[in-house]
C-alpha cells in the first residue's frame, strides 16, 4: 500500500503538470486489455467475489492527506495505512463479508493442541513486484523488524504477552513458526497484522539503523518494491498517488485470471472534506469514504443524476475523542530532563488529576454535537466497540456525559475559581486554567466538534483555544515530539474488530497509548491493571471470559477519562455504479479493502 520525482521543480513542463492533473478525472480513460504475460505461481490464491471481472480503467478514491511513509511496518496513520495496505499483504487476512481467516502469503497453518505453536505453510512461487520470490527469510526478516524494541511498531504489542515477546523460526524456506508462552485467542489476527516486507531491499537499511525512515515518501517509486496487489507508479507530495497492478501477484479469479484487474488504483489528495465532495460531484473521483453528514441530502439526491450509490454501511467503526498530554521525558534531550512532563508543570497537575478529566467528560453537550455537525446521523459511544459492531458493543457501557454542574464542583474541588471576574477559573496558585487542543484541519467535523467543545468549556469556566493543523504533523506531535497539550482524534477499527487487536492503544507500553506512550512499566495502578486485564483477553476462547474482561477495561478507561468520548458517525459512502464488486464496509478500508478485486464494467 514510474519515475515521477516527489519533488516538483519548475523544469517540470505546463504540459506535464496539466497532463498530470488531467490524469486524475475519475474512470477517463479505459485502458487498452491488460495481457498477463508471466506465468501463475504454483500456489494461487483463489478469491472470493461477488463476480468475475475485466481488466483495464482506474479507480481514483479522495484522501484528504498523502501518506507520511510507504514503511508498512512503520506507518500508523490512516493516511499512512490506506495506501500502504494495498501495497503489502500478511500471512493471513480476513474476508471482510464473512469475519473468517483467509490464507494470503500463507496457504495453510496449523496451532498444537496446546495452542502455543502455529506452524504457516508458505505459497510456493508467491514473488514480491520486482520478481524475487517471497520465502520465509522474508518473514523473519519482517518479524525481526516488528519485534526491535528500538524501532517497536504498533505490531509489537499485539505478539507480546505479559511482557514475553512471541519467537519464531524458519524450518525451510517455505515454512514459518510462531511459538508465544500463552495460547493467544487472536494468534492469527496478530501474526497477520505484519505486512511482509522485502529482505533483499531492506536488510542493509536494518542493519544500518536507518529502518524507519526506510520506504520514504522520497523513495523513487521504482525502488519501491511491494508483497501485495499494487506497487506505487507514481507519487505526487499533497497531490496524488498513483498504483498499479504487482504483475506478480498470487492472486486469482474462479476464471483463472490474475488480479488486480484494474490499471491503476489512485489516491487523489484534497485539502478538506470540502473539496473533496465538490471534487466528488465534479466527477473527479469515483469513490469517497469520508463524508460529512451535512452533505448527505446532496448525496442522496444527486444519485441518478450522476451516476452513483450511496451505500448506507451503519454506524462507524470508528471513534472520536479527545485527551490531555502526560507524557514525560523518557530520553534526556533539546535542554529536557528525564521525568519531565511536555506540557508545563501548571498543566500537568491539571491534566494528572482524574477529577479534572472527569470535568471535561461532563462539560461535554454530546446531543448537541449530535444535533449540530453530524445532522443527527451519529450515536454517542463509550468505547472503541461501537454500536456497529454487533460482536463486541457492550449497550450496559456508559461514560461520564453532560452534567455541568458536577463539573463545576469537581473543579471547585481542585480549588479552581474565578478570581478576577472574567468569566474563566484560576487554579488553587491563581495560573489562568486554559490549554489548546489540536486536531486535524483537514476534517470539517473534528474542526466543527473541537470548536462546540470550546464553547461548552468555556460554560464550566475552562479556556481552549483548539488549533487545526495539517494531518501528518499533528501525528508527529502526538507520537514523536510531544509538543502539545491536549489532542482531538479518533482511532479507526482494527481488522478484525476485536479487543484484542487494540492493545498497542490500552497497553501501558503501546505506541497508541495516546496519553502517556510507551511506558517502561505502568506508571499508574489503573493502567497496570489493564495490562494484566488485555492479556487474560487474549489468553482464552472463551467469549464470555473475553467480554468481562473488556468490559471491565473500559469501565476503568472511561471512570479515569483518559480518553473524552465525543459521537460516531452513521456512515453513508458514495461510489460510482460503473463499477463491479464493490461491496462498502464499515471496517478500513471502507471501500478499498477489496480493491484487487474491483473492476470497471464494460461500457454497454
Amino acid at each position: 500500500m514510474r519515475h515521477l520525482n516527489v519533488f516538483m521543480t519548475r523544469s517540470i513542463t505546463m504540459s506535464t503538470l496539466l497532463a498530470l492533473i488531467g490524469g486524475c478525472s475519475a474512470g477517463s480513460k479505459r485502458e487498452g486489455a491488460y495481457v498477463d504475460h508471466l506465468p501463475l505461481p504454483a500456489d494461487t490464491m483463489l478469491t472470493k467475489m461477488i463476480e468475475p471481472g475485466v481488466y483495464g480503467g482506474r479507480f481514483v478514491i479522495g484522501a484528504t492527506a498523502g501518506p507520511k511513509t510507504f514503511n508498512s511496518l512503520m506507518g500508523n496513520e490512516t493516511s499512512t495505512t490506506d495506501v500502504t495496505q494495498r501495497l503489502f499483504s500478511a500471512l493471513t487476512d480476513i474476508d471482510y463479508v464473512t469475519q473468517d481467516d483467509i490464507g494470503v502469503l500463507a496457504k495453510s497453518w496449523e496451532t498444537s493442541t496446546d495452542g502455543l505453536t502455529t506452524t504457516f505453510h508458505l505459497r510456493r512461487g508467491a514473488a514480491f513486484s520486482d520478481g524475487h520470490p517471497i520465502t520465509s527469510a522474508d518473514m523473519m526478516f519482517s518479524f525481526d523488524v516488528v519485534m526491535d524494541p528500538e524501532l517497536h511498531p504498533s505490531m509489537q504489542d499485539g505478539l507480546t504477552i505479559d511482557g514475553v515477546p512471541a519467537t519464531y523460526s524458519a524450518p525451510d524456506s517455505f515454512t514459518f513458526v510462531v511459538h508465544t508462552t500463552k495460547a493467544d485467542a487472536l494468534i492469527l489476527a496478530h501474526t497477520g497484522s505484519v505486512n511482509i516486507m522485502p529482505k533483499h531491499k531492506l536488510e542493509a537499511a536494518y542493519k544500518a539503523g536507518q529502518f524507519a525512515s526506510a520506504y520514504g515518501t522520497d523513495t523513487p517509486p521504482e525502488s519501491l518494491v511491494t508483497s501485495g496487489a499494487f506497487r506505487v507508479k507514481s507519487y505526487v507530495p499533497d497531490q496524488q498517488v498513483v498504483l498499479a497492478r504487482n504483475p506478480y501477484w498470487l492472486g486469482v479469479d474462479a476464471k483463472g485470471q490474475r488480479l488486480p484487474y484494474l490499471d491503476e488504483l489512485v489516491f487523489l489528495v484534497a485539502k478538506d472534506q470540502n473539496v473533496a465532495a465538490l471534487k466528488f460531484h465534479a466527477g473527479e473521483l469515483d469513490g469517497l469514504d469520508n463524508v460529512k453528514p451535512e452533505d448527505y441530502k446532496a448525496f442522496t439526491d444527486n444519485q441518478q443524476k450522476e451516476g452513483f450509490t450511496l451505500h448506507d454501511v451503519g454506524p462507524s467503526f470508528n471513534t472520536n475523542f479527545f485527551w490531555f498530554n502526560l507524557n514525560r521525558v523518557k530520553e534526556a534531550k533539546d535542554g529536557r530532563r528525564i521525568g519531565e512532563p511536555y506540557v508545563s508543570a501548571a498543566q500537568y497537575s491539571w491534566f494528572s488529576d482524574k477529577r479534572f478529566r472527569q470535568a471535561m467528560s461532563m462539560a461535554v453537550d454530546r446531543e448537541g454535537i449530535i444535533r449540530g455537525p453530524f445532522y443527527g446521523f451519529a450515536f454517542k459511544n463509550w468505547s472503541t466497540m461501537t454500536s456497529g459492531n454487533k460482536k463486541w458493543f457492550d449497550p450496559e457501557l456508559t461514560g461520564l456525559d453532560y452534567n455541568p454542574s458536577e463539573a463545576k464542583r469537581l473543579l471547585a474541588s481542585m480549588g479552581m475559581k474565578d478570581t478576577n471576574g472574567d468569566g474563566f477559573l484560576e487554579d488553587a496558585k491563581g495560573r489562568p486554567v486554559q490549554f489548546t487542543m489540536i486536531t486535524n484541519g483537514d476534517n470539517k467535523l473534528r474542526t466543527d466538534m473541537i470548536n462546540l467543545v470550546k464553547d461548552d468549556l468555556a460554560k464550566v469556566g475552562i479556556k481552549m483555544i483548539p488549533s487545526p493543523l495539517d494531518f501528518n504533523t499533528m501525528i508527529t506531535k502526538v507520537r514523536s515530539d510531544f509538543s502539545y497539550e491536549a489532542a482531538l482524534l479518533g482511532l479507526g477499527s482494527a481488522v478484525p474488530s476485536d479487543p484484542g487487536m487494540g492493545q498497542n492503544v490500552w497497553k501501558s507500553s503501546g505506541l497508541t497509548h495516546y496519553w502517556n506512550i510507551k511506558q517502561a512499566k505502568p506508571e499508574t495502578p489503573e493502567e497496570a491493571r489493564v495490562d494484566q486485564l488485555m492479556a487474560q483477553n487474549i489468553l482464552t476462547q472463551d467469549i464470555g471470559v473475553r467480554k468481562q474482561t473488556w468490559r471491565e477495561v473500559m469501565q476503568i478507561v472511561n471512570d479515569q477519562c483518559w480518553l473524552v468520548w465525543l459521537p460516531s458517525q452513521q456512515m453513508k459512502l458514495p461510489v460510482r455504479s460503473r463499477f463491479g464488486n464493490i461491496q462498502p464496509s464499515p471496517m478500513p478500508h471502507r471501500i478499498l479493502w477489496n480493491a484487487d478485486r474491483i473492476f470497471r464494467k464494460p461500457s454497454k
